[in-house]
């Protein structure tokens, strides 16, 4: 049993195609999944160009309610 592990030990440090493979194994599929998930969600939050997205609209807002603003005087600068 000890020889058994021995060659697989050994196998495993010394070739690195097997070395290459198992990290892949390990490590590889679930980093895959993370930056599909990523990808995911940044293709759902982006938003193009000139795109408008309204939260929140009051039910009793009316357009007719502006009574104007504060004057303000200002200069043409040459």
């Amino acid at each position: 049993m000890l020889k058994i592990f021995f060659i697989v030990f050994l196998v495993i440090a010394f070739v690195p195609p097997v070395r290459k493979f198992l990290f892949w194994l390990v490590v590889g599929r679930s980093m895959v999944n993370e930056q599909k998930k990523y990808n995911q969600k940044t293709r759902a939050n982006t938003k193009r160009e000139g795109d408008v997205h309204v939260d929140y609209v009051p039910k009793n807002a009316k357009g007719n309610d502006f009574k104007g603003g504060e004057y303000i005087d200002y200069e043409e600068v040459e």
